[in-house]
């Protein structure tokens, strides 16, 4: 496929705009950290919110949700549309208590709650694990799937693709700092949500679709995909809600660290909300992010997702399992060996043979058959590829639009991972342990150098490691698994301690590789299940529990936090609660007061989870108004709205009665 004159155009215009961004931005941004990590702690609402939900929307998102369709139907989103959870919970009790904080990173948070050697380890442990090795893993997720778009819409090699698409977003991360980025995300984001919309349009007006009514027979009680479209999985079948439903819900949310939904807010979130003006920017922001990013963006791709089974359908189940079973059968179990340690000595039967089976066990031989994906690498050839091939479907100009919209959403992620990333690394590691007497401006130039080391880093991951999003969204799901309590009840039980997490950092880390890589050598985990639960649900839950019972021991075996921190903490962040009863009456007992001027005005959190609660219910029933609406259930649709409407004005009743300042 190839782009007309005017496609480039668009795209040159596109990458002016944003180095443009850039180089403004840079004016600022290079005076000092707080400046280059933190905008100078003077953004509003609107436009962080727009940030966060930009950087989100990245260009590994789409084909993310469309590999979920494809595979298990549009229920399946449910793996992530539970988080919305924890998003209403960061926006209503802890996005204030991020501000009050006044860190630098939600690693510095670590010295102000924690004390004595464990908060310094913690602080400059996770500098590097999460600034580096983790950051690298999304942002290598998310090359990933700029290497599939660029191999599928512009012929290029996975190697051009990283180093085109580095160099650009490296040159406006490094320049114009978090100032810059989140600019360029509040362009690049209208760019993103018109791209998508678009896409959608595109999609059902294809032939294949047509055909068979256009988006009516598509989400119609007669389509042939009528499988994939339940909303909610199959009541009638534990098997199916319970993973997809019930454990998400039920325990995930609170359960599970996952970059952009942590628990209790992190990372780039918790970057945002502290370079908010306020507090109730820090909220208003949260609360834009959420309702952007689970009611308004999901619906494009997902339409997308659906078209593309009707034009590339999956081979039929009876097909993929009798691939499967010749693929174990001699000599096809030792050809396969052979095949994917690269053995030379296969011949181009042999291997075209190995690879046709291989793709119709996965239910990929109509979409390897596409025109768009003839030149796309084996390793990179997953469902999560249809999107790009389907977006390879617009005309001219459309076209170019669109693929600048990819490379916006790929920009926006990788721009703010990039400053993240680079935050901690300088804050949290280089000041705090390496020199602690460097200037604002080696400090800066640091995190410039710190960002294109990232870059690099994560190019080379996407070119030698990764294969598919979903396969990334799963790794990093069950490697944060069990700690996220801790990340909630920090801020409220004042005998959480250091210790709390070291224990469950060691302990995740080593049961997730455990279940992952160890185990399925001695089990056949694909037939290990106990009542509906199968071993992708169980090394979730056994992750889980086995987390949990031993950051809690930990934390009750061993010395709280210092006295002096504790109340010094306190006194700043307000957090209030019995859980800090002891803390506060001891502290009284001493003539100080550390409620200041709260004290007497009762506890906010009830009122708090009472907007989380309405918070859920406006933006749930936004979704599934959407949704609704999509399938062509026009009351359904209009009785959803009308209560979203409702929750919205009583949300904000509610919330007046809190003392966000």
């Amino acid at each position: 496929m190839s782009l007309q004159s005017i496609d480039w155009t668009i795209i040159g215009i596109f990458f002016a705009v944003v180095l443009g961004i850039g180089f403004v931005a840079s004016r600022t941004a290079g005076k000092n950290t707080q400046e280059f990590f933190l905008g100078g702690r003077g953004m509003p609402w609107w436009l962080l919110g727009i940030s966060m939900v930009a950087c989100t929307f990245s260009c590994d998102t789409p084909n993310l949700v469309t590999g979920m369709v494809r595979e298990d139907g549009v229920s399946k989103n449910w793996a992530w549309w539970a988080f919305l959870i924890t998003g209403m919970v960061t926006v209503f009790i802890y996005a204030k208590l991020w501000r009050r904080s006044e860190v630098m990173t939600d690693l510095e948070f670590y010295e102000l709650r924690y004390s004595g050697k464990g908060a310094a380890f913690l602080r400059g442990f996770r500098s590097l694990y999460l600034g580096f090795l983790f950051n690298i893993l999304i942002m290598g997720t998310v090359t990933l799937a700029a290497i599939k778009i660029g191999g599928v819409m512009l012929n290029l090699t996975p190697l051009q693709t990283v180093v085109y698409a580095s160099i650009f977003v490296v040159l406006y991360a490094a320049i114009g700092g978090l100032k810059g980025v989140i600019w360029a995300d509040f362009f690049q984001y209208s760019i993103a949500m018109f791209g998508a919309v678009y896409a959608a349009y595109v999609a059902v007006q294809q032939p294949a679709v047509q055909e068979i009514g256009g988006l009516a027979g598509l989400v119609g009680p007669d389509s042939p995909i009528a499988d994939k479209l339940r909303i909610f999985p199959d009541f009638g079948d534990a098997s199916k809600w319970v993973p997809l439903l019930f454990i998400p819900l039920a325990v995930q949310w609170w359960a599970a660290w996952y970059p952009g939904a942590e628990p209790g807010g992190g990372g780039y979130v918790a970057q945002r909300m502290l370079a908010a003006k306020d507090e109730k920017n820090a909220i208003g922001a949260t609360l834009l992010f959420n309702f952007l990013h689970y009611a308004m963006r999901p619906w494009p791709w997902i339409i997308v997702a659906l078209a593309s089974l009707v034009i590339y359908p999956m081979d039929r189940p009876e097909e993929r399992e009798a691939a499967a079973a010749t693929l174990r059968s001699a000599p096809y179990e030792s050809l396969l060996i052979q095949y994917q340690a690269g053995d030379p000595s296969l011949t181009p039967e042999q291997t075209e043979e190995i690879r046709a089976l291989l793709r119709s066990k996965d239910g990929l031989t109509s979409l390897a058959g596409s025109e768009a994906a003839s030149g796309v690498d084996e390793q990179y050839l997953r469902h999560d590829i249809a999107y790009p091939v389907m977006i390879s479907k617009l005309g001219p100009g459309w076209l170019g639009l669109v693929v600048a919209s990819l490379i916006a959403a790929y920009m926006s992620t990788i721009g703010t991972h990039l400053n993240w990333g680079s935050s901690y690394v300088v804050n949290d590691f280089y000041q705090r342990f390496v020199n602690p007497k460097a200037s604002q401006k080696e400090l800066v130039r640091v995190g410039r150098i710190c960002t294109v080391l990232l870059m690099l880093l994560a190019g080379l991951l996407s070119l030698t490691v990764l294969q598919d999003a979903t396969q990334a969204f799963n790794l990093l799901i069950l490697s944060g698994a069990g700690s996220g309590m801790i990340y909630l009840l920090r801020w409220f039980w004042w005998r959480v301690n250091a210790v709390s997490e070291i224990s469950a950092m060691i302990v995740t880390t080593l049961t997730a590789i455990t279940v992952t890589f160890i185990v399925p050598k001695f089990v056949d985990v694909g037939t290990v299940k106990l009542g509906v639960l199968d071993w992708g649900s169980l090394q979730f839950l056994i992750t889980v529990a086995i987390t949990t019972v031993t950051w809690l021991t930990a934390t009750l075996v061993t010395k709280p936090c210092e006295t002096k921190t504790l109340r010094n903490f306190y006194a700043k962040v307000r957090p209030g609660g019995p859980g800090w009863r002891k803390v506060v009456q001891e502290a009284e007992s001493e003539g100080l007061d550390l409620e200041g001027p709260a004290k007497g005005k009762g506890w906010e959190l009830p009122y708090e989870i009472l907007c989380v609660f309405i918070g859920l219910v406006m933006i749930y029933c936004s979704l599934f108004a959407i949704g609704n609406f999509v399938y062509g259930k026009m009351m359904m649709g209009t009785i959803l709205g009308a209560v979203a409407v409702v929750s919205c004005f009583a949300l904000f009743s509610v919330f007046n009665k809190t003392r966000a300042n």
